[in-house]
Parts: C-alpha cells; sequence; structure tokens
C-alpha cells in the first residue's frame, strides 16, 4: 500500500477506538458512574456496582475500560483493584459548569448515531430529519457542550466586548434580553444571575428543550424572572422590546435565518443590539481545513443540514456559517451595521448587530 493509503487506513483506526472510548463515556455519563467516582474516591467494581445501581459483571468490565484507556487510575490493594477519576479527568467527565467538561461530545455522538438510517434515507430523498429524532441524548449533548461557556464566558468576557450594553443592563431598572433559539436555557440563567434587575426571555421552537429549560430554571430558583417560550424565531418579534437579543450557535441551524434576524431587528428597544454567536469556521473553503473546519463539517453532515431540510422553505446553511455569509444576512435584514468583535474563543466567532 501507498503512504497515504496507510496514513487513511491508521486514521480510520484511531478514528474507531476515539469513538468507541465517546460510547463508553456516554455509559458513564447516562449512568452517573463518573458522579460516583468523583464523589465517592477510588472504588472497587462491587463498590461501584451497588453505589451507581448498575449490575456486577458490567462494572467489570466498564472500569477496567476506562483503565485501559487510560480515563480512569487503578490500584491494587490487598489483591483488588480500585479505581480512580483524578480530579483533572473529573474536570472533562463530572463536572458540568467546568470549561474543560467537553463530555457531552459522546452525548451528540450518541443521538447522531441512533438515527444515521433516517439521516442515509434523508440523503437519497432530499428531504430532512426532524430536530425532536435525534432524541433527548442528543438535546443533552448540544445543552450540555455549550453549558460551561455560557456560564462563565457570555456574562464576562462575550458581554464585557460591549461595555456599553453592560452599562445599560446593569443601570436600567428593568432591562429585557431574550435569547432567540435558547435550547435548555443554560445562557438565560447565566445572564439573569449577571444581571439581577433584568429580565430575560428564552424563546425555542423544540418544545423539550422548552421544558428541559423551565424545569433547570425552577431548580435553580430564577423561575420568577425568567420566562421560557415555546415558539419559531419570528415569535421573538412579538415580546419586545429588548435591550439585547442573542442567538447563542443557533443562528445557523435556523430554516429562515434572514426572517429571525429581521424579526430580532423588529423586537429592538431604541439603542438595543443583536449579539450573534456561531462557529468560528474559516473566512473561506479551503480542503484539508483545520481541525474545527473538519468537526463543523462533521456536525453539518450528520445533523444540522439534515435537522434544517424539514422546511421546504429552509436556507439549507449546514453548520458553516462563514463571517460574508453572515454579515450579508444583517444587510439583507436590515441592520446598518453589523461588526465582529474582539474576542478569542477557539470556537465561536461574536458579531454586534445595530439597527
Amino acid at each position: 500500500m501507498s503512504d497515504r493509503t496507510d496514513q487513511l487506513a491508521e486514521r480510520l483506526f484511531a478514528a474507531t477506538i476515539s469513538a468507541l472510548e465517546l460510547c463508553s463515556i456516554y455509559l458513564g455519563v447516562e449512568l452517573g458512574l463518573y458522579r460516583v467516582l468523583s464523589r465517592d474516591g477510588a472504588l472497587t467494581p462491587a463498590e461501584l456496582s451497588a453505589r451507581a445501581g448498575i449490575a456486577p459483571r458490567y462494572a467489570v468490565e466498564w472500569l477496567e475500560q476506562q483503565a485501559v484507556a487510560g480515563l480512569l487510575s487503578v490500584d491494587q490493594q490487598d489483591g483488588d483493584r480500585r479505581y480512580r477519576l483524578g480530579p483533572e479527568h473529573a474536570r472533562v467527565l463530572a463536572d458540568a459548569d467546568d470549561p474543560a467538561h467537553v463530555a457531552p461530545f459522546a452525548h451528540l455522538l450518541a443521538g447522531i448515531g441512533g438515527v444515521l438510517p433516517q439521516v442515509a434515507a434523508a440523503y437519497r430523498s432530499g428531504e430532512g430529519v426532524p430536530y425532536a429524532a435525534y432524541g433527548p441524548a442528543f438535546r443533552y449533548g448540544q445543552g450540555h457542550i455549550n453549558r460551561p461557556a455560557f456560564t462563565h464566558q457570555l456574562p464576562t468576557a462575550w458581554l464585557g466586548a460591549m461595555p456599553d450594553v453592560v452599562s445599560r443592563l446593569e443601570s436600567a431598572s428593568r432591562a429585557r434580553i431574550a435569547d432567540v433559539g435558547c435550547g435548555q436555557g443554560w445562557s438565560v440563567q447565566s445572564v439573569a444571575r449577571a444581571f439581577p434587575r433584568a429580565w430575560v426571555d428564552g424563546i425555542d421552537a423544540d418544545a423539550a428543550s422548552i421544558e428541559d429549560a423551565r424545569r433547570h430554571a425552577a431548580a435553580a430558583g430564577l423561575d420568577g424572572r425568567v420566562r421560557f417560550v415555546h415558539g419559531e424565531a419570528a415569535r421573538v418579534a412579538d415580546e419586545g422590546p429588548y435591550d439585547l437579543v442573542f442567538f447563542l450557535e443557533a443562528l445557523h441551524d435556523m430554516a429562515q435565518p434572514v426572517e429571525a434576524l429581521q424579526a430580532a431587528r423588529a423586537a429592538l428597544a431604541p439603542d438595543g443590539v443583536v449579539l450573534v454567536v456561531d462557529e468560528r469556521v474559516a473566512e473561506q473553503f479551503t480542503a484539508p481545513g483545520t481541525e474545527v473546519e473538519r468537526m463543523m463539517y462533521g456536525w453539518s453532515v450528520t445533523h444540522c443540514l439534515p435537522s434544517q431540510l424539514t422546511d421546504p422553505g429552509s436556507a439549507a446553511t449546514g453548520t458553516v456559517l462563514r463571517p460574508g455569509t453572515l454579515h450579508l444576512w444583517a444587510k439583507e435584514a436590515g441592520f446598518t451595521r453589523s461588526v465582529e468583535l474582539p474576542v478569542h474563543d477557539d470556537f465561536f466567532r461574536l458579531y454586534r448587530l445595530e439597527r
């Protein structure tokens, strides 16, 4: 075989290992195994079985696999193996608010895996696959993969790039904020905490996500100051006026993105602004691409584009929303100014849109 053939074969072999390990991480999160290990320290298989409520034989195999994969450490004590989740790995696998928490990638993979036959059928028919078909695993993964950034970066570095907006939100007696495409509502919670005098609405077209968001907000004690509305993006125009409207990693998924931006513009109070946070893809198509570009196209071919094509009038953007396209959409929606904010982030670009 040629060197290029060998390299690709080795790449797919490594990808298979990684995909299988992501599936095992899904089991660890879904069954609460990492949570128990993080809470209770080093455990034997029998202890994990009893405390997490899983069958003993499965506990043995899962712990051995996790140790072989280097995710858990293992000690021999009096003839027993004890398995430990170290604090560095707990940040990645168990702590949902930690900036290093990327375990939800496993739930995203599980959601896509469950509908791949439907995706293949959609490729043949030209139709789409509804977002709801990807199920609770994908919904959990999408909500929780963004939760750390929405919790930590949104109220600080991201909004901090617009100091005039922050000043307005802090000084107004009742500032109003809308999150269009709010998903499970982690961003709504974050902003409500950061600006205690503001009232925050979350709007999303997925009913299950809205129910998740309401439940999470109630558990956090915020259900009196936040509100979640089930509806398409255009609904925001009926709920304003708002001092700030944002689209957080959601605009590229909307079937009518220009119409969504038009609705957001119509919903703004005087001097209100729109913040769009979307993927940090390359400014132009190049191949081969960076790892970020590869990941975004991976989501696009398996989820974003199929879910968008359920609407016959969809813009069919996919995941890859390049800066030039965003600025064109903003102009078509009637905004007089759209600028990229000077915020460094490995995965996201930030845009400020003004009436």
